[in-house]
């Protein structure tokens, strides 16, 4: 009897892989999910990828608006309105290369069990979800209340961040509330991407190139040179301290606290008021 070959006796694992973009992972969820493999057989991955294994067959998948929006509509007919949202949210998750495998293995589940699968917080994938949403509704929040627009040309306000999770379209609703009649940009800087919202009209996601990316950097320091409102602030500060008595060590008194600003993304020579951050000690810091 002839031994059956290597391909034969083994059953590769498919590896589907897409950029880190929302439209680009439900298309990678809809191509895995259509391609019949058995779920067992294949994971789905974001780009840039780390380490590859071994005896694994790597599929790259293109964003397609009508498999994207088919997998969005069928998470809320099929689950509910509810998991779409954390869905989105876990997308946006920073630094977690497994994120896309553990949503596509929380769908399996939810077009299983039905809204139900929201309640099963002891199933590790659920969970799994869960902290996923959690972080970037988290680094959210943050930049919530600490974002600080620029006034540029034409009276368009501009806020320049650097977050690790893929924000910028969470705090978009919360402008649109508070400033629905100006014209607004949120950018970020560390994906070269821009929520624009023209006054009293619907706000857009767009791609920025790395030209208009410098040139957006250059103005906003620009404007903030020349901002009289910081310079306000600056002065009032720099009258009301003592300089005899300033104790900057006193004022940082918790080792590592300037990298924990880090990960916040707060630069704490810039913000001129009494905040709190991420671990949970109280900042004052002066501007300079």
């Amino acid at each position: 009897m002839n031994s059956p070959s290597p391909k034969e006796s083994r059953n590769d694992m498919v590896v589907f892989t897409c950029k880190d973009r929302f439209d680009d992972m439900m298309t990678c969820i809809y191509e895995a999910w259509a391609s019949h493999l058995g779920h067992n057989n294949i994971k789905l991955r974001t780009e840039p990828l780390g380490t590859m294994e071994l005896f694994c067959e790597y599929r790259h998948v293109e964003a397609d608006k009508e498999k994207t929006e088919s997998v969005i509509r069928t998470i809320q007919q099929k689950i509910s309105f509810r998991a779409y949202q954390m869905v989105y949210h876990a997308a946006m998750a920073a630094d977690e290369e497994e994120k896309l495998d553990s949503i596509y293995r929380f769908l399996i589940l939810g077009f299983h069990y039905g809204r139900k699968i929201l309640d099963s917080l002891q199933n590790p994938i659920v969970m799994k979800i869960f902290e996923l949403e959690r972080k970037a509704s988290n680094e959210a929040h943050i930049f919530r209340e600490c974002i600080r627009f620029t006034e540029m040309n034409h009276h368009i306000l501009v806020g320049i961040i650097s977050p690790k999770c893929d924000v910028v379209t969470l705090l978009a609703p919360h402008f649109v509330n508070r400033l629905p009649s100006e014209d607004w940009m949120i950018i970020d800087d560390n994906r070269r991407t821009a929520v624009v919202h023209p006054a009293d009209q619907p706000y857009y996601l767009t791609s920025l190139s790395e030209e208009e990316m410098s040139e957006f950097l250059a103005r906003e320091s620009a404007a903030k040179d020349t901002d009289s409102m910081t310079a306000l602030w600056k002065t009032f500060f720099q009258t009301i301290g003592i300089k005899e008595r300033k104790n900057v060590s006193a004022i940082l008194y918790r080792s590592g606290i300037e990298s924990t600003c880090q990960k916040c993304r707060i630069n704490p020579e810039r913000i001129g008021f009494l905040t709190k951050n991420c671990s949970k000690v109280f900042l004052i810091v002066n501007f300079k």
